[in-house]
């Protein structure tokens, strides 16, 4: 923009997604209990698995388990600011898997493989992107994965550009 002076740059256009290139998300989140039992119940799951610690004594893991709407929501946002900052549309979410269960304390990390993309048919200078996001512990335990694919601009398309100032006033 001028001399020493930059803007930051938050997500991607169409071409710059390579597929089989992966993205690593940073930084962490340590999951908090305000997390679990907030989302818990903004989403209604008030199932006791997720809030009742004098139930979740008898459970196999004998302390509560933090919701997997928590742990989606908290990886998906993760990915937000690279592969959804300049998206368009979310089109759909499928094969969300949770392999290991989560806990408060736990720190997530996740990164995204970029598994193909083609233009729209339907939305001239537009492209549809589709990826696989894994969320692992800091201890390496994958805890959730899912398959995405969302509608991102080109880089000629008017309106491309994230609005803000224009030029190094």
């Amino acid at each position: 923009m001028g001399p020493q002076r930059f803007r930051e740059v938050v997500g991607f256009h169409y071409e710059d997604f390579t597929v089989g290139e992966v993205i690593e998300h940073r930084p962490g989140r340590t999951v908090t209990e305000m997390d679990n039992v907030l989302m818990s119940m903004l989403s209604m799951n008030d199932a006791p698995l997720h809030i009742d610690h004098a139930y979740c004594e008898s459970t196999p893991w004998g302390r509560p388990l933090v919701s997997s709407l928590v742990t989606l929501s908290i990886v998906g946002g993760m990915t937000a600011r690279s592969t959804s900052g300049r998206t368009l549309a979310n089109l759909g979410w499928g094969n969300i898997r949770l392999p290991h269960p989560v806990f408060v304390g736990d720190t997530l990390y996740s990164e995204t493989e970029i598994l193909g993309k083609r233009p729209s048919r339907s939305r001239p200078g537009e492209g549809i992107v589709s990826c696989r996001t894994t969320g692992t512990t800091a201890k390496g335990d994958v805890v959730i994965v899912f398959e995405r694919s969302f509608l991102v601009p080109c880089r000629d398309r008017p309106g491309a550009e994230p609005a803000g100032r224009k030029g190094s006033e």
